[in-house]
């Protein structure tokens, strides 16, 4: 029996992105959330490779240069710190590519870039029953419990906004 060969990580390509696309898509299904996963190819490509990106991705590959995973990631800022950081977005390895390193490759290809950029954390959410954690807690990583996630979104979020539209604070874009 033959092992498995390790996956390359690499930037991802403009070529890259409907396999990411799918690959949202069967996280989403994974987190059984397929309902509220309405990801196109035209806005990753947008997001990734317009003319001043604010989001970035890494693939993992196979052998044959095809995406088998991915980590798709922006930057935060530490106002203690005083330096960025990367926030992680989603990270994703098809059930089949599991085993192969690629998760634990991905998340090294992004520590590598904090490291050399001077940025001082790596972060991400976890939905509390993935079975990652264990994986997570082997690599280093902590559970920040005494941080609790907010989110503005739908109605509420329409609604705040009207306000600062209603007090005429509405900065320009």
């Amino acid at each position: 029996m033959t092992s498995p060969v390790t996956p390359t990580i690499r930037p991802a390509r403009p070529e890259d992105v409907p396999a990411v696309v799918a690959m949202v898509h069967e996280l989403a299904e994974y987190e059984r959330a397929p309902d509220q996963c309405h990801l196109t190819t035209e806005q990753l490509t947008s997001a990734l490779f317009s003319t001043a990106p604010a989001l970035f991705g890494h693939v993992a590959v196979d052998e044959h240069d095809q995406p088998i995973g991915f980590a798709l990631w922006f930057l935060n800022f530490s106002t203690w710190a005083g330096v960025h950081g990367i926030y992680l977005e989603d990270l994703y390895v098809r059930p089949s590519a599991r085993g192969t390193g690629a998760g634990r490759l991905l998340l090294a290809t992004l520590a590598d870039i904090c490291v050399r950029r001077g940025y001082r954390r790596l972060e991400w959410w976890m939905i509390d029953w993935n079975p990652a954690a264990g994986f997570y807690a082997s690599i280093g990583a902590e559970q920040m419990s005494e941080w609790v996630p907010y989110r503005l979104s739908g109605d509420a979020l329409r609604d705040l906004a009207s306000q600062a539209a209603a007090a005429g604070t509405r900065p320009g874009d």
